[in-house]
């Protein structure tokens, strides 16, 4: 009974002291950086329904809570962007929630546009370079003029070489406008504001390598993601399609209508494809998503060299 619990032991320490290296390798940026995209789905104070009875001003629930943590400590991404979060109390509270898990994340930025409920955020266990925080992004929407709604977040960091993230949530599918189905137009609008201050931090910054992730809130094919992609000739990125376990490729489920979409995810710039090594993003794939979010968490390693 002694040697075999000695034996047990000594196996359980070499695992432990082999997850730890590898930690500590990926951390410091020795092999790759796993960047992470994840819609929270209304973590703030709201009205709601509670195990059955509708009320007022509650937060997310705890079960809710538990779920997001499960999920996020799985994956362990380096760089996490987040969508529909509450103030900068939110978000505090989610970083030491990780970090009593064991997952600490040193960096953490919340991004507030003109929406004064719903928020994004970056959290980085990688020291940024540089943030910046692009609220002024304005278009002409029917007889108004307006900015996005969510703003855009930019971050630079450093790694092989040192790249660009920009974080977008675009206007979602409900419409106050019977002008606009699905706030389409709205959508495109915002997508368009968007690339074009992307486009001008690029040149204006001479910046290489980047990446547009978050909830775009429409298909890879829709007018709005197009936008992404190129403008007139000029080639801006490609969608890094993902995939779960099981070779589907959904991140949002409307339960209401039973409608499965892709919508969460990443746009890289040509010059990062290449150090993507599968190709593709990995989609979490937990029976119990739905407990904690509508969307699944995204995610894709980035190697240090091609």
């Amino acid at each position: 009974m002694v040697r075999s619990f000695k034996v047990i032991s000594i196996r359980r320490l070499r695992l432990f002291l082999a997850v730890f290296a590898i930690a500590c390798f990926n951390l410091h940026g020795q092999e790759s950086i796993r960047i992470a995209t994840y819609n929270l789905k209304n973590y703030l104070v709201m009205d709601r329904l509670v195990e059955g009875q509708w009320t007022k001003n509650y937060p997310k629930p705890e079960a809710e809570k538990s779920i997001i943590q499960k999920n996020i400590l799985e994956v362990r991404p380096d760089i996490l962007v987040i969508q529909e979060i509450g103030g900068k109390d939110f978000l505090n509270e989610l970083k030491n929630d990780l970090n009593d898990l064991g997952l600490d994340y040193a960096y953490s930025f919340l991004m507030k546009g003109s929406d004064p409920i719903r928020h994004t955020a970056i959290m980085s266990q990688l020291k940024p370079l540089y943030v910046k925080k692009h609220r002024d992004l304005s278009y002409r929407y029917f007889e108004r003029n307006d900015t996005v709604k969510r703003g855009m977040h930019e971050i630079g960091f450093m790694h092989e070489i040192p790249f660009t993230l920009f974080s977008v949530h675009l206007k979602s599918r409900y419409t106050s406008d019977k002008r606009d189905p699905l706030s389409a137009q709205w959508r495109l609008l915002e997508a368009e504001s968007c690339r074009n201050r992307i486009i001008e931090r690029l040149d204006h910054a001479d910046i290489q390598h980047y990446i547009i992730a978050g909830d775009f809130n429409d298909n890879p094919n829709s007018a709005p993601m197009r936008r992404f992609y190129k403008k007139g000739k000029r080639l801006i990125g490609k969608h890094l399609i993902g995939m779960d376990r099981r070779g589907e490729s959904w991140t949002h489920f409307y339960n209401k209508e039973k409608v499965y979409s892709m919508v969460d995810g990443f746009v890289l710039s040509p010059s990062l494809i290449p150090l993507v090594p599968s190709g593709f993003a990995s989609i979490m794939d937990g029976a119990d998503f739905y407990q904690g979010s509508d969307h699944r968490l995204v995610y894709f390693d980035l190697s240090r060299s091609k």
